[in-house]
Parts: structure tokens; sequence; C-alpha cells
């Protein structure tokens, strides 16, 4: 995969570009780089989408040509599977998400169906910030930082322990830099694939996930989110929308009583893997776990709307049923930092 990488941008700029070589060439695309200050990005966050039933993709494309959003980002589960038929599978999907790609950053994070050959497909057909070949990473935009984690190193031990380490202590770092700008940056939003929380019928909503608390008690991530104070934080794996209340250490955190996402006293996690593939929806549990506030089957993305240093919107699209709004909710921080 050619990779080219552009220098000396001009701020709040529209670039067209094509692709190829003297043999053939592509159609013209274009891009607009990010405006320098005074800036509120709206972009989609979605899970769990294939080539075959991805459901979400026309609105997606739809919208991306209105100009709608600033990025997509991808929380793992890409194409099912890359690798597969050869990758032609892949292939197929690069071309299915052009219309979006070629115009709008498209973030990606590895979920389990990226693991094949040691998540190699996925390394080398995305090019993401840093330098840990796409497994986690971080990048800001406008008035947020963003964190990506790979999640599966949690549970594909045969891949080795060093990349636990590694991210770990990268993540750290990171989270420390980012705490360092906050009055440039308030908003930090982290995502990965597999949540900490979650009341679908899969076992795995019903244990300890490793992320959340460690293995043998080490390298626990979600003790790090609250320390330094991430506001939200994207998961997905479980095939449908559900979003909770602010939560930490398996305790619902409300703001308050009556208004739960303003100035929650913990991160905000939501589950948005409904974007659509072979794989279907699946069942929630009878029972909602506590923490549980809102769960949705429809095939759909979320879009989150940075409005200024203190409002984020969130809506979730039901492209199954005319992208319709089936959830909305406005969280509010008048003070971002390490939770107390």
């Amino acid at each position: 995969i050619h990779r080219v990488t552009l220098t000396d941008l001009k701020p709040d700029s529209k670039y067209q570009y094509r692709c190829g070589s003297v043999e053939r060439w592509s159609i013209e695309f274009w891009f607009k780089t990010r405006p320098s200050s005074g800036w509120s990005p709206k972009l989609v966050v979605l899970g769990d989408m294939g080539s075959v039933n991805a459901v979400s993709l026309p609105t997606l494309q739809m919208r991306t040509r209105e100009g709608s959003y600033d990025a997509v980002i991808h929380v793992g589960d890409i194409a099912y599977d890359l690798a597969d038929e050869n990758g032609r599978v892949g292939d197929n999907y690069m071309n299915q998400i052009q219309p979006v790609a070629a115009y709008v950053p498209y973030m990606v994070c590895p979920g389990n169906h990226e693991r094949h050959y040691n998540f190699s497909h996925f390394r080398e057909r995305f090019t993401m910030p840093g330098s840990s070949e796409n497994l986690y990473y971080s990048f800001n935009m406008g008035p947020v930082h963003f964190v990506s984690v790979n999640t599966e190193a949690y549970w594909f031990l045969e891949f080795g322990f060093k990349l636990i380490v590694k991210q770990f202590n990268w993540l750290l770092r990171d989270l420390e830099e980012a705490n360092e700008n906050r009055s440039e940056r308030p908003w930090i939003v982290l995502y990965g694939h597999r949540p900490m929380y979650c009341s679908g019928i899969s076992p795995e909503c019903w244990q300890d996930a490793p992320t959340r608390s460690g293995l043998n008690k080490m390298f626990g991530l979600e003790k790090v989110l609250h320390d330094y104070g991430v506001d939200v934080v994207f998961w997905g794996h479980q095939h449908y929308y559900e979003r909770l209340f602010p939560i930490y250490d398996n305790v619902v955190r409300n703001g308050s009583v009556d208004e739960p996402y303003l100035n929650p006293k913990a991160p905000v996690h939501i589950i948005t893997g409904a974007g659509g593939s072979d794989d279907l929806l699946e069942p929630f549990s009878p029972v909602a776990i506590p923490s549980s506030a809102v769960r949705n089957l429809n095939y759909g993305y979320t879009e989150v709307h940075f409005l200024n240093s203190t409002h984020l919107s969130l809506k979730q699209v039901a492209t199954d049923a005319n992208n319709t709004i089936v959830d909305e909710v406005m969280i509010v921080k008048n003070a971002h930092g390490p939770y107390k």
C-alpha cells in the first residue's frame, strides 16, 4: 500500500487530490483541513460494520457527501473479516468505505475480528497516528483529545504480554500530557472495542472484563480513566446501542438524581456496535444492569458533536428506521479533570 504524507497544509482550506500513476488515475477527491481555532467538531462513532449487511454505510456515505461530519471512528470489527478470502473481503470493504474515507479521516481500532495473523491486515491497510502500527494512538481535534486503545491484547495473550505493558505505560504518559493541556483541549475521549460494562446476553457482559480490572489486578484501565478524568468512552463488540449512566468501579456516579449527565462524577460509557454485519444484531438480557440508561436494537451509529468546552451532544441514529434519532443526551462538564 502506497502512503503519502502531506505537509505545509493551511488551516480551514479545501484540497483536491487524485491517486494513481501514469497508467491509471482515480477520480478527483477532496478533503478540508481543520480551522485553527473556534471549531466544534462533529463526528460519527460506530462499530462492528462489515462488507455484508453494512446497514449504516449508505447513510454514512450520503451525509459525508453533504459535509455533515468531520471524521468517522470505527471501534473495531471491520469488514468481517479483513483477512478473509485471502484479503478479498478486506479489499471490497476498503472500496465500500472510499466514499467516506476519501473525504474525512476514517479512524480505526482493532477488534477481535482483526486478530488474524497478529493483526497484519489491520496493521497494513490503515495508517493511524503514532508508531504503534495502528494498535494504540492518540490525536487532537479541536477541543478534544482522542485516545484509541487495543482491548484485544487482554484477550489474545498468545501475541505476548509485552503489548499490554507497552500500551499501559504509553497511556499513562499520554493522559498525563493531555491533562496538562486541558485549558486548550478540555475534553478527553477514549475508545476501544470490548466494553467494560454491558447488558447483553453475552457471558462477557456478566464477567469482570480484564480491561477493567486488569490481569491478576495489573494493568487495568478503568482506574486510569477515572484518575485522569476521561469524559466519555466508546466501545463496540456488542451488536446494539447502549448508553450507561456515569460509572466507576461498578457504582453509578451521576451528577445528580435529576440530571445524571450534568457534571458527572465518572466517565460515561457508550456501546455503539450496531453498524451492521452478517453477524446481525444481538439481543439484550431480560434484565438490564443497574448502570444501563438506554438500550436500543436498531442498526445505526452515534453522532458526537462537541459544541464547546462544556457541552457535548450525543445522538443515536437508527439507520434502519429512516435515520430516526432513537436516543439523545447532552453531557455538560463545567469543569474537566480527574474525578474525586
